[in-house]
C-alpha cells in the first residue's frame, strides 16, 4: 500500500444517533407549537401533527437509503448535489442552512418564552419583562450556544443525551397524567380541513431532526441497521408524543386559552399536575429549546462544510480553528444570522414555517434523488439499506407529492386577490402568503448563487464520477490471518513497537500474519470528521509521515503491514473498533510508565483498550537504556491466569532476536504450611515447569531463577534491574477498577528503568446489564 486512505471513525451507536435526532425533534415544537397549532386548526391540529409525521417517515426511508449508499457529511445536500448536480445542490444547500438558522431562532424564542413568562411565575425578577425581555433572553442564549460550539466544549454531546432522556420522561409523565385526568374534546375541526392542511406546514419544523442523523451518517456504527432504525424511531416517537400532547392540551384548556398562552404545555400541566408539575415542564422546555438550537447550529456548520468541499460555497467559511479545532467561521455565521432573525423581531410562527418550507423543498428533491440513483445505478452507489421492493417506487413518489402538496398549502391562501403591476391588474384565485414569499426568495437566492458564483467553480461530477470512500479490502478481513494491531503516535517509539509486534506476527507465519499500524487524529464533537481532515493539513501530514515510516520499517522487518489513518472522537474507542473490524488476535500499545488515579489509570487511550479488547493485549514501556524487547529477557513466572501470555510474548521476542536469552523468574516465600509442599525452591521449579507447559514453550531453551524472600515485590524489582526486558502477566481479570493489569505489574512498569512488557489474554469478564444493553444498541 503506497498510500493510506483516510478513514473516519464510526463511533455513534443507535442510541447516540437516535438521541441526536430526537434532541432536535422534541424541542420547542412540543412545548411552543401547541398554542399556534390550536389557534389555526383547533383539536384537529393533532391530525396535522400526525400527517407531518407521515410525510417525515417517507422522507426518512428515502434518506436512510441515500445515507447508507453515500455516507458523507452534508446529509440531503450531499445526495442531491451528487445525483442532480450543483444547480439543485445550491438550492438545497442554501435552503438547509437557512432552514436550520430559522429553526435555531425559533427554538431560542421558545426558550425566552419559557424562561421569562414561564419561570417568572415562580421567580419574581424574571416576570414582567414582556416581548423585549423574551427577545433579549433569546439573543443571550443564542450567543452563548454559538460561543460554546465555537470553543468546542466536549461535554455537549453527553449533556444532550441526558437532556433528551429527561425530556422523554417528563413528556411521558405529562401524557400519562393528562389521559388519567379525562380530557374532553369540544368541536374537533372548527376551521375546516384546509386549515388542518395548512397547519402541517406550520408544525413541520418539529420533524427536521432526523436530517441531523443523515448529516452524521459517516460516523454511525453498522449504518445498514442503526441509521434507518434511528431515523424511523426519531420520527415515530415524537409523532406519537405530539398527537398525545395536542389531545391532552385541547381537551384540558379551551382553544382560546391555549391559543393565547406563551407557555402552553406548562399551563395545561397546571390543571392536573399542579404548580410543581408545571414548573417541571417549564424547566424541561428550557432544556429542550437549548438542546434543539445546539443541534441545529452543529448541523448547519456541517452543511456549510459539505458545500465548501464541493466549491459551491466559499471554502474560507469552513476553516478549522487552529486552537479549538472547530469550524469557527461557519458556526459564527450561523450564530450571527440567528441573532439577526431574533433581533429584527421575526414572529415565532413565521420562523417555524420558513424552516419547514425549506426542508420540504429539500425532501421533495431527496425523493427525486432516490429514483435517479436507482435508475442510474452508478457503481459507487451501493446502499446497505434499501427501500423494500414492495414499497418502491411508492415511497419516493408519494413522498415527493406529499411535500409538494404541503408546500402549495403554505404558499397560498384559498382566497381570491388582485395583484397590481402599475396600470395592469391581475386577478388571482388564491392569495400568496408571506411565508411562501420568503421561501420563494430563498430558493431564488440559491439559483442566483449558482449562476453568479458556483456555476464555474462547482465540481462537475456525474453519477458515476464520484468515488465514495472505499471499504477495507477483503484480504484485511479474512479469518485466516493472525493480526497484530499497533497504535502508533510517536516517531521515537514507532520502530521498536512495530519490531515487537512483528516478532509476535512472525511466530504465526503459518497463519499468514499481518501487522496493522493505526494512527488516530482526535476531533472535537463540534467539527465534522471530514472537515477536520480538510483543514488540519499539518496534522494529516504528520499522520501520513508516521504511517509512511511504518511501511519502511515493515519492509525492513519482512512483515506484512496494513496502515489505517483514522479521524475519530476518541482514540480508545477507535482502536477497539479497528480490533473488531480486523478480527485482530493481538493489540500492542506503548506506555510512558506513569499512572494516574483520576479519570484514567494508565491513560485515556490505554484503559478502554486494555479493559475491553477481545484479544491478547500487550502494553510496552520502552526502557531508556539497553535493548528494547531484546537482550536478556526475563519473565515473571507465576500462577496467575495471564502469566502464560507474558511467557509467550517473551518467547516471541527471543525467537525474533539474533542474540537474546530467556529467563523464567519465580519468587517464593520462605514459609511453608505443610511438609508435603516441599522446599521453596522445589515449589518454584514446579511453578515454572507448569507455566512453560501452559505457555507452550516447554521445548525451547530457557533459564530458570528462583528467589526466596519475604518481600516479594521488592525482590522482583531488584531482580528486574539485571535484565534488559521484563515480561509480566496481568494479575487480575475483569473490568477496570483500581488498576488495569494489577498493582504489581503496573508498579514494575512504573519503577523499573528497563523495557517492561505487561500482557493479558482476551478480556472475558462477564458484561454488566448496562454494558450488555449499550453493546446491543451499538450493533
Amino acid at each position: 500500500m503506497s498510500e493510506t486512505d483516510q478513514e473516519l471513525a464510526r463511533d455513534l451507536g443507535f442510541l447516540e444517533a437516535y438521541t441526536i435526532g430526537l434532541g432536535t425533534m422534541i424541542g420547542a415544537g412540543i412545548f411552543v407549537l401547541p398554542s399556534i397549532a390550536a389557534q389555526q386548526a383547533g383539536p384537529a391540529s393533532m391530525i396535522s401533527f400526525f400527517a407531518g409525521g407521515i410525510v417525515s417517515l417517507l422522507a426518512a426511508l428515502s434518506l436512510s437509503e441515500l445515507a447508507t449508499g453515500m455516507p458523507k457529511a452534508g446529509g440531503s445536500y450531499y445526495y442531491v448535489n451528487r445525483a442532480l448536480g450543483p444547480f439543485f445542490g445550491s438550492i438545497v444547500g442554501w435552503g438547509m442552512w437557512a432552514g436550520l438558522t430559522f429553526a435555531s431562532a425559533f427554538y431560542m424564542i421558545g426558550f425566552g418564552q419559557y424562561l421569562l413568562p414561564g419561570l417568572g411565575q415562580y421567580i419574581g425578577f424574571l416576570a414582567g419583562w414582556g416581548q423585549l425581555g423574551i427577545s433579549v433572553a433569546a439573543l443571550v442564549m443564542a450567543a452563548l450556544l454559538t460561543a460554546v460550539n465555537y470553543y468546542g466544549v466536549k461535554e455537549t454531546g453527553s449533556l444532550q443525551n441526558v437532556i433528551v432522556l429527561t425530556l422523554v420522561g417528563l413528556i411521558v409523565a405529562f401524557l400519562a397524567l393528562g389521559f388519567i385526568s379525562g380530557p374532553t374534546i369540544g368541536e374537533f375541526n372548527p376551521n375546516g380541513w384546509p386549515a388542518v392542511a395548512a397547519t402541517i406546514g406550520t408544525v413541520y419544523v418539529t420533524f427536521i431532526g432526523f436530517e441531523v442523523i443523515a448529516t452524521s451518517a459517516e460516523e454511525i456504527k453498522n449504518p445498514s441497521r442503526n441509521l434507518p432504525l434511528a431515523m424511523i424511531a426519531s420520527v415515530v416517537t415524537p409523532t406519537l408524543m405530539y398527537v398525545g400532547v395536542m389531545f391532552v392540551s385541547t381537551g384540558t384548556l379551551s382553544i382560546d386559552a391555549l391559543a393565547t398562552s406563551e407557555v402552553p404545555v406548562a399551563d395545561v400541566a397546571t390543571e392536573f399536575m399542579g404548580s410543581i408539575g408545571a414548573l417541571a415542564m417549564i424547566v424541561g422546555a428550557v432544556l429542550a429549546t437549548v438542546s434543539s438550537a445546539n443541534a441545529s447550529i452543529l448541523s448547519a456548520a456541517r452543511v456549510n462544510f459539505a458545500m465548501g468541499r464541493d466549491r459551491i460555497l466559499v471554502n474560507w467559511l469552513n476553516e478549522v480553528h487552529e486552537r479549538f479545532r472547530t469550524p469557527y467561521r461557519a458556526i459564527s455565521a450561523t450564530g450571527i444570522i440567528t441573532l439577526v432573525l431574533i433581533a429584527i423581531g421575526v414572529g415565532i410562527g413565521t420562523l417555524a414555517e420558513v424552516a419547514s418550507f425549506m426542508y420540504l423543498v429539500t425532501y421533495a428533491l431527496v425523493h427525486v434523488t432516490v429514483v435517479v440513483l436507482r435508475r442510474a445505478n452508478p457503481d459507487a452507489y451501493d446502499p446497505a439499506f434499501q427501500i423494500p421492493s414492495v414499497l418502491y417506487p411508492v415511497v419516493p413518489v408519494l413522498g415527493m407529492l406529499s411535500c409538494l402538496a404541503v408546500l402549495f398549502q403554505m404558499t397560498v391562501e384559498f382566497a381570491p386577490t388582485v395583484v397590481t403591476f402599475g396600470p395592469v391588474e391581475l386577478a388571482l384565485p388564491v392569495t400568496p402568503t408571506p411565508v411562501g414569499a420568503i421561501g420563494t426568495i430563498l430558493v431564488a437566492f440559491g439559483i442566483a448563487w449558482y449562476y453568479l458564483y458556483a456555476r464555474d467553480r462547482a465540481l462537475s461530477e456525474s453519477l458515476v464520477g464520484e468515488a465514495i470512500a472505499p471499504e477495507p479490502t477483503a484480504v484485511a478481513n479474512g479469518d485466516d490471518r493472525y493480526r497484530v494491531v499497533v497504535p502508533v503516535a510517536n516517531p521515537e517509539t514507532e520502530q521498536d513497537l512495530l519490531r515487537m509486534a512483528a516478532a509476535s506476527a512472525h511466530a504465526h507465519e503459518d497463519e499468514n500474519a499481518e501487522v496493522i499500524a493505526v494512527n488516530v487524529i482526535e476531533v472535537p464533537r463540534q467539527t465534522s470528521l471530514s472537515q477536520d481532515l480538510e483543514f488540519e493539513e499539518e496534522r494529516v501530514e504528520r499522520q501520513q509521515e508516521l504511517l509512511d515510516s511504518a511501511r519502511d520499517i515493515a519492509a525492513d522487518l519482512d512483515i506484512g503491514l496494513q496502515t489505517r489513518a483514522i479521524a475519530g472522537r476518541n482514540a480508545g474507542s477507535v482502536i477497539l473498533d479497528v480490533i473488531e473490524e480486523e478480527n485482530a488476535d493481538h493489540v500492542l500499545l506503548g506506555w510512558q510508565g506513569t499512572r494516574s488515579r483520576r479519570e484514567h489509570v494508565l491513560g485515556s487511550t490505554i484503559d478502554p483498550v486494555i479493559g475491553r479488547a477481545p484479544c491478547d493485549a500487550t502494553l510496552v514501556k520502552l526502557g531508556s537504556e539497553g535493548e528494547r524487547g531484546e537482550g536478556d529477557i526475563m519473565v515473571l513466572a507465576g500462577e496467575g491466569p495471564h502469566a502464560p501470555i507474558a511467557a509467550r510474548r517473551a518467547a516471541e521476542f527471543v525467537a525474533a532476536a539474533d542474540d537474546a536469552s530467556l529467563t523464567l523468574l519465580n519468587v517464593q516465600s520462605p514459609e511453608t504450611d505443610t511438609d508435603d509442599e516441599g522446599s521453596p525452591t522445589e515449589r518454584g521449579e514446579a511453578v515454572i515447569e507448569e507455566l512453560a507447559e501452559r505457555a507452550g514453550i516447554q521445548y525451547m531453551s530457557y533459564e530458570t531463577e528462583i528467589r526466596v524472600a519475604e518481600d516479594t515485590e521488592q525482590t522482583i524489582l531488584d531482580a528486574a534491574e539485571e535484565y534488559d526486558t521484563i515480561c509480566v502477566g496481568a494479575t487480575r481479570s475483569g473490568a477496570i477498577s483500581q488498576a488495569v493489569f494489577g498493582s504489581l505489574p503496573e508498579t514494575i512498569g512504573e519503577e523499573v528503568d528497563k523495557t517492561v512488557v505487561m500482557a493479558r489474554g482476551p478480556e472475558e469478564s462477564a458484561m454488566s446489564v448496562r454494558e450488555a444493553l449499550l453493546r446491543r444498541l451499538e450493533v
